[in-house]
């Protein structure tokens, strides 16, 4: 089962890879984080997902060309070492790596807190431990039963979506009175299409952005996938029908069953949604959704930061083994570490120290998504004229252009937000950093 050039087992079938890339795009950022954007934009948030969708779909679509066009490197890192150059594979891929094992970090914490919902008389920490432990476990026994994992966390999310754009079409084709009044789909727009004239519509792009981050995860799995010239491409064009049902679907439920104006940020408007339909159960019910996908981020950045540590450092390092199930174990157990110092950290720093390292991350991946389309462009000049794989990004250049100009658009709205401005700031400041490093690291003679 193992590839003859990275050494990694492919046990990872294309059921396992369309779940990854589901899961990928769905996270709590859905959940609990799309009252704020519906009250910031109403009914213009469905084309702010569809626009950023689009660009979405086109990194996907320039990712899995290059993965497909070399399936035997580990991470797809790796092509921007080969395109861009040493230094910049440096200094994204420590970015990369560094991202995921903060993620991994404040979702650890938040896992604390989804429990003490349930037990609020509890320490925090002893759960925080118990999913790390688990975790670390599912990532270092088989690749086959990390995939079984993520298959059904994102079945979860996807079963909790499902219900909300059902409940809406029955409610919505049954004329069904609520507390709210009767369930129409006018309701939709007949509260106005923007909120507050279309004032806080451009920053919405930057929640609809972030609720994608990690939709690349996928391209960390090519080189364990089975058949990745099929299951890569097949996963990555699904993407666009994901967002339009899942995101799209769910938002026009939500609009639809209460006047997008009842909507506020902190509330999940899927708690507000079954609560006024009468299900009691509706905060337990989406607590436990948020608590699986945040377990499934934390088994996505153990499964990334293995891979990547083991992509990064020298032929020499212990790093750079692996066990006898074909996993980098030793670099995996690294990874561990770090994330369970946040149960330690937790004691020490507030909750707003992970909370401001975390967006200082989220900005970070934008560009290393724009590095990606770079990437991509120096692909093709460099393969021009070869034969075709058959999979490419359509209208490129022109969309690499386009894609790189909206990610800097969203960038820049990072900078120019006040909640937002210092985070971006030290994002800059890391990547200037790790810049100086890898200049007198790679120091030509």
């Amino acid at each position: 089962m193992n590839n003859d050039q990275t050494g990694f087992a492919r046990t990872l079938s294309h059921r396992h890879v369309a779940m990854i890339a589901l899961g990928g795009t769905i996270g709590t950022g859905l959940f609990l984080g799309a009252g704020s954007s519906i009250h910031k934009a109403g009914p213009a948030i469905l084309l702010v997902y569809i626009i950023t969708g689009l660009f979405v779909f086109a990194m996907m679509r320039a990712l899995g060309e290059l993965l497909v066009s070399d399936d035997s490197k580990p991470v797809f890192i790796d092509f921007m070492t080969q395109y861009l150059g040493e230094r910049a594979g440096f200094v994204l891929g420590w970015t990369y790596w560094i991202g995921w094992v903060v993620i991994a970090m404040t979702e650890l914490t938040a896992i604390g807190t989804y429990m003490h919902y349930w037990f609020p008389d509890w320490p925090v920490w002893p759960w925080e431990l118990a999913f790390l432990i688990v975790l670390y476990f599912v990532n270092t026994i088989a690749v086959k039963i990390f995939g079984e994992t993520e298959f059904w966390f994102a079945m979860i999310k996807i079963v909790a979506i499902v219900a909300m754009i059902i409940t809406g079409l029955i409610l919505a084709l049954g004329h069904v009175k609520t507390s709210m009044g009767v369930t129409q789909f006018s309701t939709l727009w007949s509260h106005g299409l923007v909120a507050d004239h279309g004032k806080g519509l451009l920053s919405t792009f930057q929640m609809a952005f972030f609720a994608f981050l990690g939709v690349e995860f996928v391209g960390i799995t090519a080189a364990e996938t089975k058949d990745p010239l099929e299951t890569i491409p097949r996963a990555v064009n699904s993407i666009v029908i994901r967002i339009l049902i899942f995101y799209i679907g769910a938002l026009s439920a939500i609009m639809i069953i209460q006047p997008w104006t009842n909507y506020q940020a902190g509330e999940s408007p899927f708690v507000q949604v079954f609560s006024g339909i009468g299900i009691q159960s509706a905060a337990a019910v989406i607590n436990f959704v948020v608590l699986t996908a945040a377990a499934s981020a934390i088994n996505s950045a153990f499964f990334t930061t293995g891979r990547m540590l083991y992509s990064l450092v020298g032929e020499k390092s212990r790093f750079k083994k692996l066990n006898k199930n074909a996993i980098p174990k030793s670099a995996i157990n690294l990874s561990t570490l770090i994330v369970g110092l946040a149960v330690v950290v937790n004691y020490l720093f507030p909750t707003d120290a992970f909370t401001l390292i975390s967006s200082m991350a989220s900005a970070a991946f934008l560009l290393i998504y724009m590095a990606l389309m770079v990437t991509h462009l120096r692909f093709r000049k460099a393969t021009k004229g070869q034969k075709s794989h058959g999979f490419q990004l359509p209208l490129s250049p022109f969309s690499n252009y386009l894609t790189i100009a909206f990610l800097a658009l969203i960038f820049v709205i990072l900078l120019v937000t006040p909640a937002t401005t210092v985070t971006t700031l030290l994002a800059v400041l890391w990547m200037v950093l790790l810049t100086t490093i890898a200049f007198f690291k790679f120091k030509k003679n």
